[in-house]
């Protein structure tokens, strides 16, 4: 029997670190961006209301595809059951994560010495 696969995607956005379910990963025909889609949120029914994944409900609310840069991914997983999306701050519990350097040119108006 074959079992469906949960990705579990982290990602920075916005000064926060997002953490999502989705069942589709892969690249993106646009160069730089991987693809995410059919999202994943716990079930409307439970009893117990996470502030953060119903933010992240709303913020995604008739989103069918997201595209995400890559230099924004932290890591992507297969896992075998979902777990609660949720939106963080960059600090705190997160203290060891290091957003991926990028470099750039500097400008021709710096007087080389």
């Amino acid at each position: 029997m074959s079992k469906d696969k949960i990705y579990k995607v982290i990602f920075h956005n916005q000064g926060k670190v997002y953490e999502i379910y989705a069942k589709n990963v892969h690249h993106s025909a646009m160069f730089g961006f991987v693809e995410i889609e059919k999202l994943l949120f716990g079930e409307k029914s439970s009893v117990v209301v996470d502030p953060s994944e119903e933010n992240l409900k709303n913020e995604f609310s008739g989103v069918d595809r997201t595209y995400i840069p890559m230099h924004a991914i932290i890591r992507i997983d297969e896992v075998e059951k979902q777990g609660s999306a949720k939106i963080s701050n960059r600090d705190g519990e997160n203290e060891n994560i290091m957003p991926f350097p990028v470099y750039t040119k500097p400008s021709k108006d710096v007087d080389s010495q």
